[in-house]
C-alpha cells in the first residue's frame, strides 16, 4: 500500500506546537528556531490545503481541523517511536558469543561472571571454550575458531592467548601470564617440608603437557634455573595432556604444578592453593580481547569489553627475574 504522507518533521512540529500552543516553546523542545517551526507548519498546511492554527495577536489556537487531526498525529508518532524501540530491543536480544581458551574460561572468566550478569542482566551471553584461541594452533581463524551459527544480531568476540598481533581486529591487552609454582597448603609442612626452593628436589613435579606442546608455557627446567637449584630431574613426575588435570592434581596435594598466575589467583585467594616462593617465570605471551572492527561499537560488545578490562586491571602479575 502506498501512503501519501506529509514530511515527518512537519508532523513533529505540528504536534509540539499544538501541545504548547506556542511556536517558540515548540522550537525549544525540538532544538530549532521558531521560524523553522513556523515554516514546517506552513508546509503541512499547504500539503493539507487547510489551516491548522489561528494566529492571534498574542496567542496561538488550533482550528477545528487542527483539533480533529491532533489525536491521530500523536497516535502515529507514538507508533513510530514504539517501532524504533522494538527494533532496538530486537538487536539487544542478540547473543554475545565469547570464544576463549578452556583453562581461562574455567578458572578466570566463569568465577567472575556473576558480577557481569548483575551489571547486564538482559544480555544473553554464550561462552565457548576452544583451544584454537591459543596461538600456535592453526586449525582455525582468529575471531571465529570454530563454526558458530550466527544470527544477524549476534556478536562474537574472542579472548586469545598469544602474541597480540592480529591484523584487521581491534585488540586489547588484558594481562600477561607469568608462571608460578603452586601446591596444596598441606605440602608446606609435609615430610619433607616445602619452605625454600631447594626443597623442591623432594617434591613431585606436575607437568602440563598441553602448554608445553604449544610452546606457550615455561617448563620446570626454566623455573629451577631461575631459582638457582641444580641436580633435579625436571622431566620426572606425572604428565597431563590437559591443564585442568594438572590443576586438580595440585589441589589434591599430588605435587607442585607450574601454573599461570592469573588462572590460579582465585584458588589462592580461597586458600585452596598456595605459592610457596616469590618467584615467577615471565614469558612473551599474554591474554588479549580480540574484536572484529565491524561489531566493535555494538552496545553488547562495549558492555562486555568495559567490564572485562576493568576486571583485568587488577590481574597484571609482577615480573620477577
Amino acid at each position: 500500500m502506498v501512503y501519501r504522507l506529509p514530511p515527518l518533521n512537519a508532523l513533529r512540529a505540528f504536534e509540539a506546537a499544538a501541545r504548547h500552543l506556542s511556536f517558540k516553546n515548540a522550537a525549544l523542545e525540538l532544538s530549532v528556531t521558531p521560524t523553522a517551526v513556523s515554516h514546517q507548519i506552513k508546509l503541512l498546511e499547504d500539503f493539507l490545503e487547510l489551516p491548522l492554527f489561528d494566529r492571534l495577536t498574542r496567542a496561538l489556537a488550533l482550528t477545528p481541523q487542527g483539533e480533529a487531526m491532533l489525536p491521530k498525529v500523536r497516535e502515529g508518532l507514538a507508533c513510530f517511536a514504539a517501532a524504533v524501540e522494538s527494533a532496538h530491543a530486537h538487536v539487544d536480544q542478540g547473543r554475545l558469543i565469547v570464544v576463549l581458551p578452556p583453562s581461562f574460561a574455567t578458572r578466570w572468566l566463569v568465577p567472575r561472571l556473576r558480577r557481569f550478569a548483575l551489571q547486564e542482566p538482559s544480555l544473553s551471553l554464550h561462552v565457548i571454550r576452544s583451544l584454537s584461541t591459543v596461538d600456535g594452533n592453526q586449525a582455525a581463524g582468529i575471531a571465529a575458531p570454530e563454526p558458530v551459527d550466527l544470527r544477524q544480531e549476534d556478536s562474537l568476540v574472542a579472548i586469545r592467548f598469544g602474541s597480540g598481533v592480529y591484523p584487521g581486529y581491534h585488540v586489547d591487552r588484558m594481562f600477561g601470564s607469568d608462571y608460578i609454582a603452586v601446591c596444596s597448603p598441606c605440602l608446606l609442612e609435609a615430610d619433607p617440608p616445602l619452605r625454600v626452593p631447594a626443597d623442591m628436589r623432594h617434591q613431585v613435579l606436575l607437568h602440563d603437557d598441553a602448554s608445553a606442546g604449544d610452546r606457550i608455557g615455561p617448563g620446570w627446567d626454566e623455573w629451577f634455573r631461575l631459582a638457582g637449584v641444580t641436580g633435579v630431574d625436571t622431566k620426572a613426575g606425572p604428565h597431563f595432556g590437559d591443564s585442568g588435570m594438572a590443576y586438580v592434581a595440585a589441589l589434591d596435594g599430588l605435587g607442585v604444578a607450574l601454573a599461570s598466575k592469573p588462572l590460579v589467583a582465585t584458588a589462592m585467594t580461597q586458600g585452596r592453593l598456595v605459592a610457596p616462593f616469590d618467584l615467577a617465570v615471565g614469558q612473551n605471551h599474554a591474554y588479549y580481547l580480540v574484536i572484529q572492527e565491524s561489531i566493535f561499537n555494538r552496545p553488547a560488545v562495549q558492555a562486555f569489553r568495559q567490564w572485562l578490562l576493568e576486571e583485568a586491571r587488577t590481574e597484571e602479575p609482577r615480573l620477577l627475574d
